[in-house]
């Protein structure tokens, strides 16, 4: 599960401000819209000009615009010509040239040339197939499918951490949830900043254990987020968020989770109620504290 808040408000925001039409300023809309409009006048008046001035042409001066008419019939003919070159097209008048020597049934076929487009595409393929065989398979230069889906996913990991590292601070009581791949950052930092009021395994010190079911202000992932981010001026707990950002202390909080049921030597006197905790939570919990036992029996081990 994620610890981050969710987005879609913003992103609502987002689609709306990128597909509506428009800014803030309602006098910048009325400016946009009055120099459409009068762009739109102003090309309807050039076409209108340059309508006008054609007409004035053939009646003033019939020998221009006869000119004109000529240049522009040869124009499209040599438009013409080049088309038909291109897709190979003969005209009927060189049929006679490109008849073959026989005949089925009085059927003659015509020798049409290749066009020049298919050429063009056939020997283009080829090309294309020679340089992607050099550079993919010879040289090495290009990166093969595996190589490829290796370097996507580093750059899918480092997007990926970049928008955790922007967006975890939108994480707050109201949104925190169990991440157990939390738990060691967040045993760091109860290391540096909570041992002293709580013991080095969670056991209580001056503050309570937080390895049994008994809380003062609640067990759940939430509460416990709260209650670290708000502290409890009245029993000598500071607030943490002036000090620790939101993701920090989800991770805390993740960690304390973690604590649950691990039965630390010299555990402080329950205090508060007791918390029955939620399915999903007293499963990561339980698996988390299991783990967390098995560590230190490993460790333990490693000492003797």
């Amino acid at each position: 599960m994620s610890l981050l808040l969710d987005t879609a408000p913003a992103t609502a925001e987002v689609v709306q401000s990128t597909i509506g039409f428009g800014t803030d300023n309602l006098y910048t809309d009325i400016l946009i819209v009055v120099l459409i409009v009068v762009m739109l006048a102003l090309l309807a008046s050039a076409l209108m000009v340059n309508r006008a001035m054609k007409s004035i042409i053939k009646i003033t001066m019939p020998e221009l615009a006869k000119e004109e008419k000529l240049k522009k019939a040869a124009n499209k003919g040599w438009m013409k010509r080049s088309w038909n070159k291109i897709m190979g097209i003969r005209p009927i008048s060189e049929e006679k040239d490109i008849v073959i020597d026989h005949e089925y049934d009085g059927i003659r076929e015509l020798d049409n040339p290749i066009p020049i487009w298919f050429n063009f595409l056939f020997y283009g393929t080829i090309f294309f197939g020679l340089v992607y065989l050099f550079v993919y398979q010879v040289s090495g230069i290009g990166m093969n499918q595996d190589q490829e889906y290796e370097h996507e996913m580093v750059v899918a990991e480092k997007e990926r951490q970049a928008y955790l590292t922007a967006s975890a601070s939108n994480v707050d009581e109201s949104s925190v949830e169990f991440q157990p791949e939390m738990a060691a950052d967040g045993k760091a930092i109860f290391t540096a900043n909570c041992v002293a009021c709580h013991g080095g395994s969670g056991e209580g010190g001056i503050g309570p254990n937080l390895t049994d079911k008994f809380w003062l202000h609640g067990g759940e992932i939430k509460d416990i987020f709260k209650t670290i981010k708000y502290g409890v001026p009245d029993k000598g707990m500071v607030p943490w968020e002036q000090t620790l950002s939101p993701a920090q202390i989800a991770q805390v909080a993740s960690y304390i989770i973690t604590l649950r049921d691990t039965h630390p030597a010299n555990p402080k006197a329950p205090q508060g109620e007791e918390v029955t905790y939620g399915a999903g939570q007293a499963a990561s919990g339980e698996k988390a504290a299991d783990e967390s036992k098995a560590d230190q029996a490993e460790t333990e081990k490693k000492a003797e």
